[in-house]
């Protein structure tokens, strides 16, 4: 009975845990697909900040989705979703990242890249030419070993003709090999901006076409597509015309046109067969491949895949592997998955010959061992052959342990414990689920480590870079005040005394002008802020009528009633509110603190009136130091009026009206009114016809108010009115306060 109980009890916690992974796996999945909805057309506009003109020929892309470009009247249209990142840039002006929260058409503006300049200088060659040259070999040779050491030798190449006059092709040099350094260690941004000042010294084809694929890196996919067909019209050799269609055809498949991607890839062929530049025949057959996958055109593209791999096995057993691999994830795309094994087996076996004569492996390139066993093992999983993928699953982990392939390691045993998960072998698929975590919390800290080095890698590149500037800069300005000196000499030899009058009539001309312009602009900004003020004062004088004609109706009222100790009583507060708020009328702002005071006993008087239609609290956050800021007089007034007359009082039975005064931080106060009265729409419909007719003083008043207010003083208040539930009604004012 015991053991009974003891294998029940086994199989129950087994699949207790076969139901957690199951869970897991699923609650992944939600969270990966969160945040996706239905794709939308949005449309937009790009335009400058300064003029808003319209730019065209900006690169618009959905991070990991779509991609276009703006038309001649700056416009675009792509498929996008809600929380979708957008991406603007262009070679001129800063890149701007934009998240989509809804439908709506937007418009973005962008500011003006800084543009920096390098003045060309005429100069000798100087002896240290051949020193130049030895520190700039040495760049080179630690170009893909040691990036901080190749600018290092970068910069001691400058630094040799640091006294000297350094000539145009030794800047171009540099600059040149700069941008070499920056381009392989994934700097781009730095890349294109040596390849600009290398091409500014000296424009050779050789670093515009560098200059153009990496302008395709950074994704500036308009520059990339005008720098390369402005280099077609060049006189260029046969191997450079090749590059050129190839780049054309690389960026057009960058930007999804697998059409114009062949057409060029094509051309580049057609030259390179002419001109037998074998290896790029072999790459152009095997891009010409991808561009028909691309665009879904599968038989030409197994044609042009047959060809690469055929050429590919004339060149180096790296080359062979690696076209292999490229074609074996083309048959994948297309789940013809027995071909796709039989590649990566064969590439599998040259692998391995391959690892014997190399010193160093990069673990992201996809030949090595561990990635092509993992992905027989995913092919097999797509003919559902479960036993047959478990062996190669466990090769790639043991080969991806013994190169700290962590990558691998955790998607090949997440495979594993996934397989034995269906084929019903629930312990193992604990087992392997186990290390999987494992694997995944030493990943995580190996990714840190590494995020934390690539940060410290590109401050350290940036900093030698500036040095190098700095370098150019130095020398630059040394030049600049010999040949001023040298002018400023010649300049007082020449100049007489017609000379020095023109100067001085210029001069005079000049300054009279300018203090036209100053007197011009300051009488245009004094006469706008005193009709500012004249606004300002008419609306005040407008709003002291409209508040004592509603106060006097109130008493009316009281009196009609023959309440004659509460009439007494309410003309004392009402005496004490109007004396106040005739002292504060000639103020544009009085402190918060007298203004909440004129609030109460406006509230009292009100409440007195209708105190069986609402009560109200007055809340004031003890953290608020309502000394600090100061507010319009009158400004919450009618909007608490409003509250009251046309919601609350309406209202069957007792309302409540709250008001709250909170800091939202040190410059800033938030001041809320609401009230659950009938509602704006409900109180429109009960008007009369009489009162329909007749237009709000009050609320107009203030509007215009706040208007002037926000346009003198730069945003100070900030107004919203919004209906509190869901059926309209009850109504929520909040009105932003800013100290400044």
């Amino acid at each position: 009975m015991y053991v009974y109980t003891l294998k029940t009890m086994m199989r129950v916690i087994s699949a207790l845990f076969f139901i957690t992974i199951l869970f897991t796996s699923w609650g992944l999945h939600a969270q990966t697909n969160r945040g996706s909805g239905n794709a939308f057309t949005l449309k937009g506009k790009v335009i400058e900040a300064e003029s808003f003109d319209p730019i065209s020929r900006v690169n618009i892309e959905i991070l990991g989705g779509s991609y276009t470009t703006t038309n001649n009247a700056g416009e675009f249209t792509i498929s996008a979703k809600i929380g979708d990142e957008l991406i603007v840039r262009s070679d001129d002006f800063r890149t701007v990242r934009y998240t989509i929260v809804d439908r709506q058409r937007i418009t973005i503006k962008v500011e003006k890249a800084e543009e920096e300049t390098l003045s060309l200088k005429n100069s000798k060659r100087s002896k240290s030419q051949d020193l130049f040259k030895v520190f700039i070999d040495s760049s080179n040779h630690f170009l893909k070993k040691d990036a901080q050491k190749s600018i290092e030798y970068v910069t001691r190449a400058l630094e040799s003709v640091r006294s000297k006059n350094a000539t145009n092709q030794q800047n171009s040099i540099a600059f040149k090999t700069l941008g070499d350094i920056n381009s392989h260690w994934g700097q781009v941004d730095l890349a294109i901006d040596n390849y600009k000042r290398s091409i500014g010294f000296s424009p050779k084809n050789d670093t515009r076409i560098k200059l153009a694929k990496a302008f395709m890196e950074n994704k500036n996919y308009q520059e990339s597509i005008s720098a390369y067909k402005e280099l077609l019209k060049e006189r260029l050799s046969n191997y450079q015309r090749v590059e050129v269609y190839e780049g054309l055809g690389d960026t057009y498949k960058a930007i999804n046109d697998p059409v114009k991607s062949v057409f060029n890839y094509q051309k580049a062929l057609d030259l390179a067969n002419t001109h037998r530049i074998t290896p790029k025949i072999t790459d152009l057959n095997s891009k010409i491949g991808e561009a028909y996958a691309q665009g879904g055109a599968i038989e030409e593209a197994e044609e042009y895949f047959g060809n690469s791999l055929g050429l590919a096995k004339k060149e180096n057993k790296r080359r062979a592997v690696a076209e292999k691999n490229k074609v074996a994830d083309f048959y994948n795309q297309n789940r013809d998955f027995d071909k796709e094994i039989q590649l990566r087996e064969e590439a599998l076996d040259e692998i391995q010959s391959l690892d014997d004569s190399q010193e160093e492996e990069d673990l992201n390139s996809p030949l090595t061992a561990q990635r092509q066993n993992y992905k027989i093992a995913n092919a097999y999983v797509g003919q559902e052959k479960y036993e047959e993928a478990i062996p190669y699953l466990n090769k790639s982990i043991d080969e991806a342990d013994k190169k700290e392939d962590l990558l691998v390691q955790k998607d090949a045993t997440r495979k594993l414990s996934e397989i034995y998960r269906d084929i019903g072998d629930y312990g193992k698929a604990a087992e392997s689920y186990e290390r999987y975590v494992e694997v995944v919390d030493e990943l995580y800290i190996k990714k840190e480590q590494e995020i934390s080095q690539a940060a410290r890698f590109s401050k350290e590149i940036a900093l030698k870079q500036n040095r190098i500037i700095s370098l150019e800069n130095e020398r630059e300005l040394s030049e600049s005040r010999f040949q001023l000196a040298f002018e400023n000499q010649e300049l007082i030899e020449k100049n007489n005394l017609v000379q020095k009058w023109i100067i001085g009539s210029l001069v005079l001309i000049a300054l009279l002008l300018l203090l036209v312009a100053y007197t011009q602009y300051k009488s245009v900004k004094q006469q706008k802020y005193a009709n500012n003020l004249l606004a300002l004062k008419s609306l005040r004088t407008q709003m002291n009528p409209h508040f004592i004609f509603n106060a006097l109706n109130s008493v009316n009222s009281f009196i009609a009633s023959n309440d004659e100790r509460t009439a007494n009583k309410y003309l004392s507060d009402f005496s004490q509110l109007m004396r106040a708020v005739l002292e504060n009328s000639d103020e544009d702002f009085i402190p918060l603190a007298k203004e909440i005071e004129l609030l109460e006993l406006y509230v009292q008087l009100e409440h007195a009136r209708f105190q069986n239609k609402f009560d109200y609290t007055i809340m004031i956050d003890e953290n608020l130091k309502i000394g600090e800021f100061v507010i319009p007089p009158m400004l919450l007034q009618p909007y608490v009026e409003n509250a009251v007359w046309h919601g609350l009082r309406y209202k069957e039975e007792k309302g409540l009206l709250e008001i709250n005064f909170q800091q939202l931080d040190i410059e800033t106060a938030k001041i809320t009114i609401s009230d659950n009265g009938i509602g704006r729409k409900k109180s429109k419909e009960l008007k009369t016809e009489h009162q329909k007719k007749q237009k709000s003083k009050g609320m107009g008043n203030i509007q215009k108010r706040i208007s002037i207010l926000n346009e003198m003083y730069k945003d100070k208040v900030d107004v919203t009115v919004e209906n509190v539930f869901e059926n309209e009604e009850g109504t929520q004012v909040i009105l932003i306060l800013k100290k400044d």
